[in-house]
């Protein structure tokens, strides 16, 4: 199991979720070892009214990191420091 997650909590049909998934799969090149796990908040009710309005979050071993935008340099930065 890897050291680090990265959880994204999106919705199908969400534009800034799919923004925000192409950003973390792209950061995740220079990070191998870090997996990214990733949640419908459909799938789930609890997620779903937590979150229905603030998709994409973006988790870092299950601590928010950001919510709706995604910043490449920001998330980089985290997962430089998370990682082993």
């Amino acid at each position: 199991m890897p050291a680090t997650t990265v959880t994204l909590l999106a919705k199908p049909g969400c534009h800034l979720c799919d923004v925000a998934r192409d950003i973390i799969e792209d950061a995740l090149l220079e990070f191998p070892q870090i997996e990214l796990v990733e949640h419908s908040i459909l799938d789930d009710p609890e997620l779903f009214e937590r979150h229905r309005n603030d998709i994409p979050v973006v988790l870092v071993d299950d601590v928010v990191h950001t919510i709706h935008r995604v910043d490449s340099t920001r998330l980089r930065a985290a997962l430089a420091a998370e990682a082993p």
